[in-house]
């Protein structure tokens, strides 16, 4: 799996660095890429194509902003047998829309838990 890219400045410096007469494996290991990503970046800038990141495919990630995290808490609260899903759609009723996966992200980094009382359901 493909972590963040590499910053501009950086890709800049690599193709700065081979430019000055750097090999591309020396430039790779200097600036601790892989030799295609040195390869890559010379061959933008030869071609005058940009060394900008490219925008990353698919849907992106809904957010829940800081200004709702204390509403995530009193819903959670005030309906603490829910599950995910339910959860997720009575967010929706009032919200911006947000999937299972996006509040399940939010609770983790706000150290929010969902217990269940099954003996309630």
């Amino acid at each position: 799996m493909r972590g963040r890219a590499y910053s501009l400045d950086l890709r800049e410096r690599i193709v700065r660095a081979v430019q000055q007469g750097m090999r591309q494996q020396q430039a790779a290991q200097h600036f601790t890429v892989s030799v295609a990503s040195v390869e890559r970046y010379v061959r933008l800038d030869r071609e005058g194509r940009g060394l900008r990141p490219r925008p990353r495919p698919g849907r992106s990630v809904s957010v829940i902003p800081p200004e709702e995290h204390e509403a995530l808490r009193a819903q959670l609260q005030q309906h603490p047998d829910l599950t995910l899903a339910e959860h997720a759609a009575l967010w929706r009723e009032h919200h911006k829309v947000a999937s299972a996966s996006t509040l399940v992200r939010r609770f983790k980094t706000l150290r929010l838990t969902r217990k269940k009382d099954i003996g309630r359901r």
